[in-house]
């Protein structure tokens, strides 16, 4: 599970990384096709970058959880709890901001 985690924290750093610069303002590092209609880009840039640490923070826990001994089905459901909480929350800043989705 070594490798497991040191792969989890890997791609923590890279999504903490971009949700800090999303988190600043540069909402350019999201699709435009996923900006049409967002009319504050400092507001929705701030909340996509919230959603994002969310991901960032379940990679690093499971990550975390992987480095303990049996616990690697437990690892796996809080990866897959947080990741589902992260795009549920990342749909929720869609639809206030963008009024949907797609």
């Amino acid at each position: 599970m070594l490798v497991y985690s040191i792969i989890m924290f890997t791609v923590a750093v890279i999504f903490a990384g971009v949700g800090i610069a999303i988190y600043r303002g540069k909402t350019e590092l999201i699709h435009d096709y996923h900006q049409t209609k967002v009319t504050d880009k400092s507001a929705y840039g701030k909340a996509f970058g919230k959603a994002m640490f969310v991901i960032a923070i379940a990679l690093l826990l499971s990550g975390i959880i992987g480095l303990l001994d049996n616990l690697a089905i437990l690892a796996v459901v809080v990866l897959i709890i947080g990741l589902c909480v992260g795009v549920g929350y990342i749909v929720a800043v869609q639809k206030k901001y963008n009024k949907g989705v797609f």
